[in-house]
């Protein structure tokens, strides 16, 4: 995990610095440290952008005391997963993760409205495509079942085009980040989740 270590200290210097108290956190990998519009398109909900490139959820895990040393959120958002599968890592493997990060936010913050953004389905890793959409139905399910602060935000089914596969529009030409389109489809997918939670 010492791989990340530069990143883990800039968001801890991001919060030494912050004059503020946001109240929403979006925690995860480079889809959510690249959405650069964060705090316009939710400034209603006074959020701070704590994405660090490259992560897993088992990062995501690992550091999570660190990075939310200081903030008492009212909600949280979560979107990882995604880089431990193209690790070759096993659906079973990231479900177990969720579960310990889970566990992490209850002992930190207590009852939280969390939110998990749903695994995408992108270009660049369709060849994983049953993977996906099997870790996806096991989370959700177990966010269903057994945590009640859990909400899942489901963004995959938009990002397909009619033929069933990603909309090319909704990505950059990497085929994996997300295009300002992409970016459109999950901020109305969050803001949905936020207002069916008030």
């Amino acid at each position: 995990m010492f791989w990340y270590d530069d990143e883990i200290k800039r968001l801890e210097r991001k919060r030494a610095e912050m004059a503020y108290q946001p109240e929403t956190l979006f925690y995860g990998s480079s889809s959510i440290r690249l959405w650069d519009d964060i705090e316009a398109d939710f400034k209603d909900f006074k959020p701070v952008n704590l994405g660090f490139g490259g992560s897993t959820l088992a990062a995501c895990t690992w550091f999570f005391d660190r990075v939310m040393a200081g903030y008492e959120p009212k909600r949280l958002v979560l979107y990882a997963g995604d880089n431990d599968l193209g690790d070759g890592r096993h659906p079973e493997e990231v479900f177990i993760f969720f579960q310990e990060l889970a566990t992490r936010v209850t002992k930190r913050f207590g009852s939280l409205p969390c939110y998990f953004i749903s695994l995408k389905p992108s270009i660049n890793r369709w060849t994983l495509a049953d993977q996906f959409k099997y870790t996806n139905q096991i989370i959700s399910d177990e966010i269903k079942n057994n945590h009640p602060d859990w909400h899942w935000v489901e963004i995959s089914s938009a990002m397909l085009n009619d033929d069933g596969y990603p909309n090319a529009e909704y990505y950059l030409s990497d085929g994996l980040h997300l295009s300002e389109k992409g970016y459109l489809v999950w901020k109305n997918a969050i803001q949905s989740a936020f207002n069916a939670d008030n």
